[in-house]
């Protein structure tokens, strides 16, 4: 036999070499995608947070402005009935003055 490394032998040691080169850029080419994956997930996640953040001071404008509206429109109908209110006073007032002097 001679000191060469036979065919079998080559292969083995060339898949040995390179099985390892090979996992070590999988090892790092997965982290980097399980980096990359993250990052986009939290990147997301600000994008979800931002929009609903935009959303919610939205309702909050439109629910500020209605309420301000419904009081707007209380405060009219309270003065209204207060005029009214002063109206029939008055208006008793007068007739029951009316009615003494007759």
């Amino acid at each position: 036999m001679s000191d060469e490394p036979n065919l079998f032998e080559t292969t083995a040691q060339a898949f040995r070499d390179n099985g390892m080169t090979a996992a070590i850029t999988a090892l790092i080419g997965g982290t980097i995608a399980l980096l990359a994956s993250v990052t986009r997930k939290a990147f997301t996640n600000d994008a979800m947070l931002a929009r609903m953040d935009r959303e919610l001071l939205a309702e909050r404008n439109r629910v500020d402005r209605q309420r301000a509206e419904d009081r707007k429109n209380d405060a009219d109908r309270l003065e209204r009935i207060e005029t009214d209110i002063r109206a029939m006073r008055d208006l008793m007032f007068e007739a029951f003055q009316r009615g003494r002097t007759d």
